[in-house]
């Protein structure tokens, strides 16, 4: 797994071992940024269920101001901080190690809002739409601001969920990128 572009491309990421991870494959990732185009730019990024930390990486290497990134594995977070100290982008990076799908959204993160919000949640175990449905979470998301779900295709979401609609889809293979926008009223 590597960078695909940006400030630190071609760079590898370290990865998780000898767990049941499932990261972004670089055709996945590189079809997503080409989506989000302009929009990564200067922008204030959250990485959900980061894994390795390879969407906020990417987004951070494409010119993203600042990301912050969450997991609930030890492992995980260990592995995202290396990557964040091998990219460089420690001044520009925060990490969390906690478990979002049982706790709150730590105080410390609810503002500024998020520009992007990345999720890539285990598939086909109903933390994605436990995500979405958590009140506050519309809240970290800034006027604009779009919510990037990468899931299984086999998990389905309504077009509009806790004042989120899905404004596009796009399927590979077993993955599916849904792109959520918030209402406003």
């Amino acid at each position: 797994m590597r960078i695909i572009s940006g400030t630190c491309r071609g760079r590898k990421l370290i990865q998780i071992q000898g767990q049941d991870i499932r990261p972004t494959s670089d055709r996945v990732r590189e079809a997503l940024f080409s989506i989000l185009g302009p929009r990564v730019k200067q922008a204030r990024v959250l990485d959900l269920f980061a894994g390795t930390g390879a969407l906020g990486l990417e987004a951070l290497s494409r010119g993203a101001g600042h990301a912050v990134f969450t997991d609930r594995s030890q492992s995980a977070c260990r592995v995202i901080q290396k990557n964040i100290d091998l990219c460089r982008f420690t001044d520009r990076a925060e990490l969390i190690c906690l478990d979002i799908i049982s706790h709150p959204f730590p105080e410390r993160i609810k503002a500024p809002p998020f520009d992007l919000i990345f999720m890539d949640p285990p598939y086909n175990m109903g933390y994605l739409r436990k995500t979405l449905e958590k009140e506050s979470l519309k809240g970290l998301l800034s006027p604009g601001g779009m919510i990037v779900a990468e899931h299984s295709v086999k998990e389905s979401l309504p077009e509009s969920l806790n004042g989120l609609d899905i404004s596009r889809q796009k399927k590979y293979s077993k993955t599916r990128i849904s792109l959520l926008t918030r209402t406003f009223d």
